[in-house]
């Protein structure tokens, strides 16, 4: 018995096929006898075959196996594996290039997937992941790290431009969905940090601005920093700049909030060729009423149109949903004002010492936060605080209740008004993108880098992160599963080292259990059967220190 092996070489492909065989006397003539292929065995299993084929009439070497054979547990893979897999797909590693400053600008956004924190962090989770052997990085700390925040900012133009050609295959974006959002600071010495108007609603925190570019279908583009005291409309410069000389310019249709677009920068997008649109602010809706240009009739559930002039289009439509949602809020806005009324009462009977005007001037400023003052008044008897509600005024104030108008320069013939409204509606990626990058699984806030390149470098590195997590989102979405629950799950999977005496040790990934098989499956990547162990390790600066005073 003996392993055939014969190789054929076809179209310049090389192919190798294993047989395990016999071979016999038939009335003199020898003939062979196939009992197995074997081709679908990896070779250290052919190779075991032939060993124990060899040691037949002696097995007394198999006494020093487990001397010479030691079995322990290896560092991550599964999770790091997925990653650098679908990074591999969606082109992110061609565009990083293949320098150690593209693997370690790799490793960062891989990291971003895994587990967020800051660079030294990165440092400790490649210690717990097998980062060294799936990637080919040699060994790196924190400030090689930091470092790298330089290179990224330095190349993020050509590494944003290899992603778009990739993402668009040579055609001209055709519509570019824009928002901007705005993420707090820790201290106060980065570059960007300025006091703004906080949408994460921290108090006395020091922001940053980020605008982000989406394609049509919530792809990010292009991510952009500005000082955290940069007004929305201040940003579209920038993009308009970008999406010309970068992204080849031509008619491409721009998709902004009502708060981003004003007159200015629709004349800028005019003025390069470009189309908007936008929605308007409600004191503009009421100036369309006025004028009679717009009638109140219009608002229903369905999309309607009205083209005043050549050039501009209003596409006008109630939310009913929404319009709930507001007259609740009303409701609640007037419990919570009932219910400081009732509490300034109680205060003024128990205390007679107390001021009338004082709790009077408490109502009336609590009214007028919760913009209540064109419906309800504040009435005052002996010292008996009352609320008057008007009714003609309330309905007055709730007859534009989830109501909204977009308005648009593209002709009907370019694109029908049930397809500008739904594109102005798919802003909604371009915030769900930022919820995700900042709040949830990304966490680009709180920003703890101070250097204006490295600052840029960080949230290139969040918005390549999302690429992947936006990716595993709709791959796993019919496992009923979050991309967190995914990740972690595979955080476990761990390899299994192989250290034989005299041989150089190597890396075997066991059969994943069910779930694990079938969130790879589900994110089409196959995991390799080995994977060489270099017995690098990777170690904060401070740690490395340590060792070598031990050493």
């Amino acid at each position: 018995m003996y392993v055939d092996t014969s190789t054929i070489t076809r179209n310049g492909k090389r192919y190798t096929r294993y047989l395990l065989r016999t071979s016999y006397r038939d009335r003199g003539q020898v003939k062979h006898r196939t009992l197995a292929n074997l081709s679908t065995c990896s070779l250290e299993e052919i190779e075991a075959i032939r060993w124990a084929l060899r040691h037949k009439y002696d097995l007394t070497p198999l006494d020093a196996v487990p001397d010479q054979l030691v079995l322990c547990q290896g560092l991550s893979v599964g999770a790091l594996w997925l990653v650098y897999a679908l990074a591999q797909q969606l082109g992110i590693v061609r565009a990083l290039g293949a320098t150690r400053a593209g693997q370690l600008a790799l490793w960062q956004v891989i990291a971003r997937v895994i587990d967020q924190g800051s660079r030294l962090s990165a440092v400790r989770l490649a210690g717990m992941h097998a980062v060294c052997d799936v990637l080919g990085l040699e060994t790196f700390n924190e400030e090689d790290l930091y470092e790298n925040l330089d290179w990224l900012c330095d190349h993020q133009a050509t590494i944003e431009d290899r992603l778009a050609k990739q993402r668009l295959q040579g055609r001209r974006p055709a519509l570019l969905l824009y928002d901007v959002t705005s993420s707090y600071c820790e201290g106060e010495k980065n570059a960007f940090a300025a006091f703004g108007y906080n949408r994460d609603g921290k108090k006395g925190k020091r922001q940053i601005v980020v605008g982000l570019l989406c394609d049509e279908e919530g792809k990010p583009l292009s991510i952009e920093v500005f000082p955290g005291n940069t007004q929305d409309p201040q940003t579209v410069a920038a993009h308009i700049r970008k999406v010309t000389k970068r992204f080849g310019g031509g008619p491409v249709v721009f998709v902004g909030d009502r708060g981003m677009l004003k007159r200015p920068q629709i004349a800028a997008l005019l003025q390069q060729g470009f189309h908007y649109i936008t929605a308007i602010t409600k004191p503009q809706i009421i100036s369309l009423l006025k004028t009679g240009v717009l009638h109140i009739g219009l608002f229903t559930d369905a999309v309607t149109e009205v083209i005043p002039s050549e050039g501009v289009r209003y596409i006008v439509r109630r939310n009913p949903i929404r319009a709930q949602e507001v007259q609740k809020s009303r409701e609640e806005k007037y419990a919570t004002l009932c219910k400081t009324m009732e509490r300034q009462n109680q205060y003024l009977a128990q205390h007679p010492r107390a001021t009338v005007d004082v709790a009077l001037r408490k109502l009336r400023a609590q009214c007028t936060k919760l913009q209540m003052a064109t419906w309800v008044a504040v009435a005052v008897e002996g010292r008996l605080l009352s609320l008057v509600l008007d009714r003609a005024a309330q309905q007055e104030a709730a007859k534009l209740d989830g109501c909204y108008v977009i308005t648009t320069d593209l002709r009907q013939a370019q694109m029908p008004k049930e397809m500008i409204h739904a594109r102005y509606k798919d802003l909604a990626l371009v915030e769900w993108a930022f919820r995700s990058c900042k709040t949830t699984h990304l966490e680009m806030r709180p920003i703890y880098v101070h250097l204006e390149k490295r600052t840029r470098a960080h949230a290139l590195v969040v918005m390549l992160a999302y690429h992947l997590i936006q990716e595993l989102r709709a791959r796993w979405q019919p496992l009923n599963i979050t991309v967190e629950e995914g990740i972690t799950e595979l955080s476990q999977f761990c390899s299994t080292e192989v250290h034989i005496q005299g041989q150089m040790p190597y890396q075997v990934l066991p059969v994943p259990r069910d779930l694990s098989a079938q969130l790879l499956e589900a994110a089409e990547v196959r995991l390799p059967r080995l994977l060489p162990s270099k017995g690098i390790i990777v170690a904060t600066k401070k740690q490395l220190q340590q060792k070598r005073k031990t050493l």
